[in-house]
């Protein structure tokens, strides 16, 4: 997944999380506009949550965002 794309779920993880703590979930959805003016990205996403990790349609912010984090350690290192 694009740097940007991870960036971006981490920024709204962060923000999900402040305003609603820690037991608010998302879907992918959550990192786009509602109008579909992304598609390449957003199946992008969707292919990293949906066939990549099998994830349920809705999860826990801070556990998309401990994914993100744990990816970009592995890609690292």
């Amino acid at each position: 997944m694009r740097t940007e794309l991870r960036n971006r779920i981490i920024e709204v993880c962060d923000k999900k999380i402040a305003a609603k703590g820690d037991e608010v979930g998302l879907s992918f959805y959550a990192f786009f506009a509602n109008k579909n003016n992304e598609p390449e990205l957003l199946m992008e996403v969707a292919s990293w949550w949906i066939q990549t990790h099998q994830l349920d349609h809705f999860v826990k912010a801070h556990i998309i965002k401990d994914m993100i984090l744990a990816e970009q350690v592995v890609r690292q290192a």
